[in-house]
């Protein structure tokens, strides 16, 4: 039974930082790639952050320049470090890691609240 456990989301104001990680528990073969992914209220999940295995990242726009990706392929753990928060980057985050070679898969962690005060 693999699970993902994140931790970190909290409650900050704007401007402050904040370092959600996601840890990978349980027989897991390699991730291809692992990111995480956000859901405001009302709004559909949306891709925040993406690395792959080799270390290449990806970032949606609105936070290019304020997060960091970053991976430890060791311990299939996922970070991201989120500076310069705005009220906008308030949602559920949430952790993924997936495969595209046999055995293929797609893990969801449990999503981490992360609320910006203005």
């Amino acid at each position: 039974q693999v699970q993902l456990v994140e931790s970190g989301g909290d409650f900050v104001q704007a401007g402050g930082s904040l370092r959600l990680s996601c840890a990978a528990s349980g027989r897991i073969f390699s991730p291809d790639a692992m990111g995480w992914y956000r859901q405001p209220p009302g709004k559909q999940r949306e891709l925040v952050a993406l690395i792959s295995n080799g270390g290449n990242t990806n970032y949606v726009d609105s936070v290019k320049g304020r997060f960091t990706i970053s991976r430890d392929n060791a311990k299939n753990t996922v970070y991201l470090q989120m500076n310069s928060l705005k009220p906008e980057d308030s949602a559920v985050y949430y952790c993924n890691a997936k495969r595209s070679r046999s055995p293929a898969y797609s893990y969801w962690g449990q999503g981490t609240q992360v609320t910006v005060s203005s």
